[in-house]
């Protein structure tokens, strides 16, 4: 399995109850959309490993898991922040104009003057729209409430619709952004 082919669907933020069962934040979608796969990778990348999913519940806005082998609190718990992929040949393909979020995740960002942004670091949904965070690549020197000079990222909040993100290459690595570098 080439481990840089997998795609992250979600994160295991907590664990739930005694009898090894956690908490699933999907990236998805649809809430219940990673139950479609009956194998998960757990970890981060490059450091994956195969684990079946026994049980599944909907709980809210998060998915209740049962994973094969994990048997108490503590097992459960020592996954926490662990991130769930599957392989990129096991998702279906994309329609013209949609993308995974891990797709977008290091692209470089312009706007439509020529302005450089900065990378893509993250992806999320707002209930709206789905919006991007961008990271500059150099930090910006700031001098703190203390008068001393710190280094900060800046990181723009962009919204990932059509009107403000009119162009998206994955293949070249880029997105053209309809924003003002004010913002």
């Amino acid at each position: 399995m080439a481990f840089e082919q997998m795609v992250v669907m979600g994160r295991i933020v907590a664990p739930y109850g005694v009898y090894g069962w956690v908490k699933v934040i999907p990236d998805t979608e649809y809430l219940d959309g990673l139950l479609d796969y009956e194998t998960w990778w757990i970890g981060k990348a490059p450091n994956w490993r195969e684990i079946t999913v026994e049980q599944a519940k909907i709980h809210n806005d998060v998915l209740l898991i049962k994973l094969h082998g994990v048997a108490d609190r503590d097992a459960a718990f020592s996954l926490k922040g662990q991130h769930i992929a599957v392989p990129r040949d096991a998702l279906p393909e994309t329609e013209e104009g949609e993308y995974y979020w891990s797709d977008l995740i290091g692209l470089s960002v312009a706007n439509m003057q020529g302005q450089a942004f900065g990378k893509i670091t993250q992806v999320f949904e707002t209930g709206a729209n789905d919006v991007l965070v961008v990271r500059e690549e150099q930090p910006t020197q700031v001098k703190g409430k203390d008068g001393k000079l710190r280094e900060e990222y800046r990181e723009r909040l962009i919204p990932f619709t059509s009107e403000a993100v009119p162009d998206v290459n994955i293949q070249a690595g880029t997105v053209l952004v309809d924003w003002d570098a004010d913002f």
